[in-house]
């Protein structure tokens, strides 16, 4: 279109309406997301996906991540989705409570970016699915002995749920139960998590309302 208004009018500069921009930054990300993910597989394909550890506050870095999911449903009028986020910290019987505990920061020492990318695509799904109802980000960090935690997170959301047929295959390549979607972002996922010791699933909700995708870490404390 761009180009269109310049060749017809012979012009230096042209306006550009608001809507038409919106629709060019849109479809650029999106392209920038799907070149991002074949890398991706093709690292994991030829098992060169590599890690970069350090510690972080994967507290700050989820509250980060619902107010971007935040702002991005303001901005889509057809989408009444509210997103909602909790932390809480689960102690086993005879563990003795750490004063950290006083405080909902947590640091864990897991590839930050990597981590950051998997929550944000099961937050992005879980937005996708759910034009209209809630989704819900929970972190649970389980106290272990000999300063040994499990991180839990856990996205919960209202919408149309996993179809039957795609749920055994859930995490194999290109498989999407939309067709905007390259069924990518969750096998992606899952190699990410299970480079760092964790596990990772999803099923659907047994009120029959949406689905939940849940994801396992292991925490050493420092």
């Amino acid at each position: 279109m761009i180009e269109y208004e310049f060749e017809e009018s012979d012009k230096k500069e042209i306006k550009l309406q608001r809507q038409h921009f919106e629709r060019l930054v849109r479809n650029t990300k999106r392209l920038e997301r799907l070149a991002s993910a074949i890398l991706d597989v093709t690292k994991i394909d030829d098992q060169s996906l590599r890690l970069t550890k350090e510690y972080f506050n994967l507290n700050k870095t989820v509250l980060d991540l619902v107010q971007d999911h935040k702002r991005q449903i303001v901005k889509r009028s057809n989408v009444s989705t509210k997103l909602l986020y909790e932390f809480k910290i689960e102690e086993e019987e005879d563990i003795p409570k750490r004063k950290e505990d006083l405080s909902a920061d947590i640091f864990i020492n897991a590839d930050k970016i990597r981590i950051n990318q998997v929550i944000d695509n099961l937050l992005t799904n879980a937005i996708k699915f759910t034009e209209e109802g809630t989704v819900s980000i929970l972190i649970t960090c389980k106290r272990g002995k000999n300063d040994t935690d499990t991180i839990i997170v856990r996205i919960k959301d209202t919408g149309t749920g996993i179809h039957p047929e795609i749920l055994p295959r859930l995490f194999s390549k290109f498989v999407t139960g939309n067709h905007m979607g390259t069924g990518l972002g969750l096998f992606i996922s899952m190699n990410i998590v299970e480079a760092h010791g964790g596990k990772i699933w999803g099923e659907n909700n047994t009120d029959g309302k949406g689905a939940t995708f849940v994801f396992t870490l292991p925490s050493k404390n420092i």
